[in-house]
């Protein structure tokens, strides 16, 4: 996937997701403080090759076909180890979804990823909106979504890996962006 650029932040480094990465997938995913919020489609108890399958036959044809985009991100202090991944979607009320190991949780990174990745969406990509829906118990989600100065638009019944409960979804504009950022 050469022709997606590798984010940068204060802290962090945001790869392009490569099938070399579905090991770290493999190691960091399966844990039950990262599962208990994604949406019930993610196989839980997490298949061994989870990881490979989800890069190899679900990311990077997305990415290839030009539908997503996936990051792996890291720190600066680290570079050589992934500690969670955070992705865009070309999804009618879906346009992004991240995930971060539980030692790495509650330190600020997800809200610098997401400022960077937020900024490719609506800056390299020009997408005039975009919705992330989660589980309204993801406390730490809607942390980062209010953070950034999203507003929650709505909510419907969802299924969690943790069973089922509301969703949420949350909105931020393109222009609503730009003028959070001085640029409008």
């Amino acid at each position: 996937m050469d022709c997606f650029p590798t984010l940068y932040t204060s802290r962090l480094i945001l790869t392009p997701l490569q099938l070399s990465d579905a090991a770290a997938v493999q190691q960091l995913f399966p844990q039950w403080e990262v599962v208990r919020y994604l949406d019930s489609r993610v196989p839980w108890p997490y298949p061994p090759d989870g990881g490979l399958v989800y890069v190899r036959d679900i990311a990077l044809p997305a990415m290839a076909a030009g539908q997503e985009w996936h990051w792996m991100i890291r720190t600066r202090a680290q570079p050589e180890r992934s500690i969670g991944s955070i992705s865009l979607y070309d999804q009618p009320g879906n346009n992004r979804g991240f995930w971060l190991a539980p030692q790495y949780q509650g330190k600020g990174y997800m809200r610098e990823a997401c400022k960077v990745v937020s900024a490719y969406w609506f800056e390299t990509l020009s997408r005039p909106v975009m919705q992330v829906p989660k589980a309204a118990a993801n406390l730490g989600s809607r942390k980062v979504s209010q953070h950034e100065g999203m507003r929650m638009i709505g909510t419907r019944d969802g299924n969690f890996v943790c069973g089922a409960m509301q969703v949420e979804v949350w909105e931020m504009t393109r222009s609503e962006w730009l003028t959070a950022r001085g640029e409008a």
